[in-house]
């Protein structure tokens, strides 16, 4: 761990030191330009204002340099077909693919003390071909092909075939092809990071039902579906709740036809009965009489003729 810090200490020490020694140089930066053929290309510095001394070189050979306002080419001008402005950008007209290369800058200041350096990646890119797209029908699937010509050895470029979220993606090849059971549109995109072509085609095949329609028939299907069980749901559902009232409203009735009934049929019971009704109610049930047999009727006897009454008369 104590040799750990001790590493760590020194490291820290030397970076202070280097920047006290070099105050004002920064740091080298390198980033990345691309270019299409027979483009003009402008290779800026990021200082403000002009330089007193800056030297372009392409992959570690001095190139072009501006010193004081005066311009010195260490190569021929003619093949070279750059110049230098003051702020030090450096333009380079209709590029070729042999301009591609390393570009290394280095700014001084008038007292000859290094005021920066920077690196830049310059690539220089043909535009990539037209693609040609084409489609095969087979056995109910469909069988496209994207592909490209007169591609050079140097050439470098992404190919894309697309259908919906179907996506195959392929670099630096000629042909891609993508198989699917669906129709629909496809999109073939081939780029790179000067240009960019694309060629696009609606594909079908007949005997074969696209996506979107056969998801929109069977989501009607379930949507009818739905609405009749919800509908029978309903239906039934109001027909029980028409039966029960109507059972309620009968046996209210006949609740009511009832409790009327009760009322009519028991007889109404004095609170203080009299003597009369106590013998009525303590007098035995009659019995049943054994039915006698049937006699002949008798004759009727005839009857006399009274005699009129006469007044009794008076002593």
């Amino acid at each position: 761990m104590f040799l750990t810090l001790n590493m760590n200490f020194r490291r820290i020490f030397l970076v202070k030191c280097l920047l006290l020694l070099f105050p004002s140089v920064k740091c080298s930066v390198a980033k990345w330009i691309y270019m299409a053929v027979n483009e003009s290309a402008l290779l800026s510095i990021a200082v403000a204002g002009n330089v007193y001394d800056a030297t372009w070189l392409k992959d570690r050979k001095k190139l072009i340099q501006i010193k004081d306002k005066k311009v010195k080419y260490y190569v021929n001008k003619e093949q070279c077909r750059c110049k230098i402005f003051l702020n030090g950008t450096l333009q380079i007209e209709q590029v070729v693919k042999e301009d591609s290369g390393k570009y290394t800058v280095t700014v001084y200041h008038q007292d000859g003390k290094l005021n920066r350096e920077e690196d830049t990646m310059f690539m220089v890119q043909e535009p990539v071909p037209q693609p040609i797209l084409s489609a095969e029908c087979m056995n109910k699937t469909v069988s496209v092909k994207c592909e490209v010509k007169h591609k050079t050895k140097d050439e470098t470029f992404m190919m894309e075939l697309t259908q919906d979220n179907h996506k195959k993606i392929q670099k630096n090849a000629t042909r891609l092809e993508l198989h699917t059971w669906y129709s629909g549109t496809f999109r073939c995109v081939v780029k790179n990071q000067v240009s960019e072509k694309t060629a696009e085609k609606v594909i079908k095949c007949s005997g074969q039902m696209d996506l979107y329609l056969i998801l929109s028939i069977a989501g009607g299907a379930i949507f009818f579906v739905i609405f009749m069980v919800l509908l029978i749901y309903c239906i039934r559902k109001k027909k029980a709740e028409r039966l029960e009232d109507n059972d309620e409203e009968r046996t209210m009735q006949a609740r009511q036809a009832g409790r009327e009934m009760v009322v009519r049929e028991l007889p109404q019971v004095p609170c203080n009965p009299t003597p009369k009704q106590l013998r009525v109610q303590q007098r035995p049930l009659p019995q049943p009489q054994v039915q006698q047999q049937a006699l002949p009727p008798r004759p009727r006897p005839r009857t006399q003729q009274r005699t009129p009454n006469h007044p009794r008369e008076r002593p």
